[in-house]
């Protein structure tokens, strides 16, 4: 391992981030009022050009009026080849409130992206005299994206978090599919006459939980489109939380329960890391630098892994 030892991520829960247009005022209170850990209120692409305008006043004054509980409050800005993200920015921090914590920029092919919206940012914090300090979280979502990812990782001490986002990636890198996320039905290998069907987003998600891990982000799983199907939510929840992400995105009310459900450390994990980190404790008061646990080797890299585990739950439990 390196001497420059990883930052960690910031410490907030963010199993569900949830979205819901900035156009339709009738679920802000709904999104306040769920058990998503995180709402993402769009400016961007559920949101028509013609209804820009309307949804960024909006979205200022659910910032300022709705009651967003211990939420962390984002909004997704439209995109930085839009003739909209510079007024998203302006109008967020000159007439929001501090109850915003974060602006979600999509579509960042570069760390250069991330420099010019640091730029504006900073800039207006400094003429309104804001006292909170805004945070970024940034959408992978194109073959420039994921090329540089570790640029884009770096970008800022803003940026908290990193998602990926199926349906522009795909769209981007010209995969021949029109679902978002979930298996692929063409992509399979055959082996006797069987299919078996295997994950087409896994190196994207690895990519992004590297850059993450290095540069001390949350690494977040991006939109399972198919709402009604709770079975494929959960196995590419899994997939990710197994990859080592730390949340996914609900585009529909029925994926908040989901989504916590996976990311949330069962009972018996929490028991069983809680056992390893003792087991571990009593090993080096005896001089070891590694013991045994139901049968097989813990070490200190086994302190590390049980230690993300507790201390996920410990950060749930005090929500």
């Amino acid at each position: 391992m390196s001497f420059r030892l990883q930052p960690p991520a910031p410490a907030r829960p963010n199993r569900c981030q949830l979205f819901g247009p900035g156009s339709n005022t009738k679920l802000f209170e709904k999104m306040a009022n769920s058990a998503a850990d995180v709402v993402n209120i769009d400016l961007e692409d559920s949101v028509s050009p013609s209804d820009k305008d309307s949804a960024r006043r909006n979205t200022v004054q659910a910032i300022n009026e709705v009651n967003w509980g211990k939420k962390t409050l984002s909004v997704r800005i439209n995109g930085l080849d839009s003739p909209f993200w510079y007024r998203d920015v302006v109008d967020l921090l000159e007439q929001a409130g501090d109850r915003l914590d974060q602006i979600m920029i999509p579509k960042v092919g570069c760390g250069a992206d991330i420099y010019a919206v640091d730029a504006l940012v900073t800039a207006i914090e400094a003429a309104k005299g804001r006292k909170k300090r805004i945070s970024f979280e940034v959408i992978i979502e194109s073959a420039a994206g994921i090329s540089h990812v570790e640029d884009i990782a770096a970008a800022s001490p803003r940026l908290q978090a990193m998602s990926l986002g199926a349906a522009d990636f795909a769209a981007s890198m010209g995969m021949q599919t029109t679902g978002i996320g979930g298996t692929q039905e063409d992509y399979y290998m055959l082996r006797e006459g069987q299919r078996y069907w295997s994950d087409p987003w896994h190196w994207a998600q690895t990519a992004i939980v590297a850059a993450c891990r290095t540069h001390g982000l949350l690494p977040v799983d991006g939109p399972f489109g198919d709402f009604s199907d709770d079975e494929g939510f959960r196995a590419q929840a899994r997939r990710s939380a197994t990859l080592g992400m730390v949340g996914k995105w609900a585009i529909h009310p029925r994926q908040i329960a989901l989504a916590n459900e996976i990311f949330t450390p069962s009972d018996a994990a929490v028991q069983e890391a809680r056992e390893i980190l003792k087991a571990m404790e009593e090993a080096k008061a005896r001089g070891e630098g590694a013991t045994t646990y139901k049968g097989r080797l813990v070490d200190i890299a086994s302190i590390k892994q049980a230690e993300v585990i507790v201390k996920q739950a410990e950060m749930i439990a005090a929500q």
